[in-house]
């Protein structure tokens, strides 16, 4: 179904690239992995190239850095923007009073100073998320029989909905699973009060009775909160096989800190849920896109995303990558960033697994960056400052 903008597009191409990158992200490249290069490389250069006419201070810090779309011949020498910038600079080709939604960050690290994402509309971001949440939540590895992927699956979501949260891109993440992949019975377990914790008890009792797979999706803190409520009340439960578990963002000062491998081992004990079903899920506001795990049977575990985004391991003093086997700090460039920038550089340590055909085929998460790597990320920044403010 064509898209329709409801005010004049910044530019008359600018329909035409969301419709065919819209068909890129819904096109099965099984097997034609020189095709899949290929066409990822000119639609990232054509992003690129549009970004770089109607988003002014990401041209500021190309022109400083002499990438221009003249001088710009593969998706790897796209400026990378320093994830911070979101918090200093508006990064939207739209007006962004014109836009649908802006996503923000939570403020954690800087106060009241919050990173800002906007979204002229959501048509790009929501198909992002439904193709590879089915692909790889709902898909076969964790269905039951495992050739038979699940179309729906009854949800208990434990995180505030839009209502409570309007600028959370988590919030409506999974909110979008819950209304697109949701069976009946599925809710949200967060009111303004907090974490309904008689509704967990009973919707967990419910799946057991019905001996249907059940699957409990929010924060990793919030799960937390599960298991210490459970815990208060003395109870434990193995959900049917085939149910699954979602957990995504860490701890953030909201709950008590768990280490990863007991993290898993008390959703194990509490909620009957082997590892091997407990999934990751690696986004953030900054991105349109989500990377997953294949369940955490082994740790650290391999992060990987869809064919519409890719990412590399770079030193951020240089922007080169890292020789394999070396870590580095994790560059993401994700198309479906259409309206603000394509290629971010976070402040995440990652170590990338390469495949077969001598691509990352994933990579580890390893933590924050600390020290030298932490110091080259904060120069990276004042470089962005310095472009854009001149």
């Amino acid at each position: 179904m064509p898209l329709t903008l409801s005010s004049p597009p910044v530019a008359p191409t600018e329909e035409a690239l969301v419709q065919d990158l819209l068909a890129f992200m819904a096109q099965d490249f099984s097997g034609q992995n020189q095709l899949l290069d290929e066409a990822f490389n000119q639609l990232a250069l054509r992003l690129f190239a549009h970004q770089y006419e109607f988003n002014a201070p990401f041209q500021r810090f190309c022109r400083q850095r002499a990438r221009t779309p003249r001088t710009v011949r593969r998706w790897q020498d796209i400026p990378a923007v320093p994830i911070a910038a979101f918090k200093e600079q508006t990064l939207s080709c739209w007006p962004p009073e014109q836009c649908e939604r802006v996503f923000m960050t939570s403020g954690t690290t800087r106060g009241d100073v919050r990173g800002r994402h906007f979204h002229p509309h959501l048509q790009v971001y929501d198909t992002s998320m439904r193709l590879h949440f089915q692909q790889r939540f709902m898909g076969a590895a964790f269905s039951q029989p495992a050739s038979q992927p699940l179309q729906s699956i009854r949800m208990g979501v434990v995180f505030p909905d839009e209502t409570l949260m309007p600028n959370s891109s988590l919030a409506h993440y999974l909110q979008l699973a819950l209304h697109t992949f949701g069976a009946s019975g599925s809710r949200c377990l967060v009111s303004d009060t907090g974490l309904l914790v008689d509704d967990v008890v009973a919707s967990l009792q419910d799946a057991v009775a019905s001996n249907q797979p059940y699957a409990l999706l929010g924060a990793s803190y919030s799960l937390v909160h599960v298991m210490d409520a459970l815990q208060e009340r003395g109870l434990r439960f193995v959900l049917p096989e085939g149910s699954r578990i979602l957990d995504t963002g860490g701890f953030k000062g909201q709950s008590r800190e768990v280490p990863i491998q007991a993290f898993y081992k008390q959703l194990t004990h509490f909620l009957g849920v082997p590892p091997s079903h407990c999934i990751n899920m690696y986004g953030m506001t900054e991105l349109s896109t989500q990377f997953y795990d294949a369940g955490n049977a082994q740790l650290p575990s391999l992060k990987s995303g869809p064919h519409w985004i890719r990412s590399r391991v770079v030193d951020p003093l240089t922007g080169l990558d890292m020789p394999a086997g070396e870590r580095g700090i994790l560059v993401h460039c994700d198309l479906a960033n259409f309206n603000s920038v394509t290629t971010i550089l976070t402040e995440d340590v990652g170590l990338a697994q390469m495949g077969p055909d001598v691509e990352p085929a994933g990579f580890y998460l390893l933590g924050r960056a600390q020290g030298s790597q932490a110091k080259g990320c904060s120069m990276a920044v004042d470089e962005f400052l310095r472009a854009t403010q001149s």
